[in-house]
């Protein structure tokens, strides 16, 4: 309603008169063309009021709120955009500079696991030159240790050889005194000529010399001189019959070689199996 007035006073138009509100008759003013009315005065134009509604007011400061809360939001949301970048930025960092100690370590562990390659590759090699090593030196001390004792038992050799036609005249004059059976003093002399000779005889087998009486044995052609064949139909072919020179061996080696007659004519000596011709060389051996 006031909007309305205001509006019709700055039109220029009267305003209406107002109802009596007791139900009277109603008094118009009329105005007469060329007639001043002094106590009229002239009002002052009337200044248009704009009224706000209260709603209107709510509904601005509704969306000033809902301004500042956006403002604000936005300012949040960029200040976590910003903390997260920093936050990218340095986990990117920390991450290159583990990945380059990450490769750092991987490159001194590759040339750590060489360096124990090639360690574990040369104690190998310098165990199995050791154990080469200690096999040859097992396979020396044994060799030198049989060639010792051969050297040894050899080291006599030529006093052996010199005492053998010693040895053999003291066996014929035992063979020879025993022929006289009767004679007491000749019974006597066998005694003690055969006493003389053991003592020898044991004297050199203590130096390692060992005598070769093969009657009766194979005939070897190492070990025996054949001087005669004797037919013997009883007696197995190539057997030594009769031993006219005792042999002599000394460190494995033949000092002399038993002087015999072999038979021939029988039947044939069977053949002896490996195991029988590796029994008496371990014996051998063992001794």
């Amino acid at each position: 309603m006031a909007r309305t007035t205001s509006k019709n006073n700055q039109a220029g138009v009267a305003p209406a008169p107002a109802p009596d509100p007791k139900g009277g008759d109603v008094k118009v003013d009329i105005e007469v063309e060329g007639e001043e009315k002094p106590d009229q005065v002239e009002k002052p134009e009337a200044v248009e009021a704009e009224v706000i509604e209260p709603d209107e007011v709510a509904k601005d400061a509704a969306e000033d709120d809902a301004d500042d809360e956006a403002a604000e939001r936005a300012r949040v949301e960029a200040a976590i955009k910003a903390g997260e970048a920093a936050a990218d930025e340095d986990f990117k960092s920390e991450a290159d500079g583990l990945r380059a100690e990450r490769d750092e370590l991987a490159k001194k562990l590759a040339g750590v696991s060489d360096e124990i390659d090639a360690a574990k590759a040369e104690a190998a090699a310098a165990t199995d030159r050791l154990s080469r090593l200690q096999a040859d030196w097992d396979n020396y001390r044994r060799r030198m240790d049989r060639e010792r004792a051969i050297e040894r038992e050899r080291a006599c050799e030529g006093l052996v050889k010199d005492l053998l036609p010693a040895i053999d005249d003291l066996e014929r004059a035992i063979a020879h005194a025993s022929a006289a059976e009767e004679n007491e003093v000749a019974k006597q002399l066998v005694d003690g000529v055969t006493a003389v000779h053991a003592k020898v005889v044991s004297v050199l087998e203590k130096q390692g010399a060992e005598v070769i009486d093969p009657a009766g044995d194979p005939f070897d052609p190492q070990d025996h001189q054949a001087v005669g064949r004797v037919e013997d139909a009883e007696a197995y072919d190539e057997t030594v019959r009769d031993v006219y020179q005792k042999g002599y061996r000394l460190g494995g080696k033949v000092v002399r070689p038993a002087m015999v007659t072999v038979t021939y004519g029988g039947p044939k000596r069977p053949v002896e199996s490996k195991e029988d011709e590796a029994k008496p060389e371990a014996d051998a051996e063992a001794k």
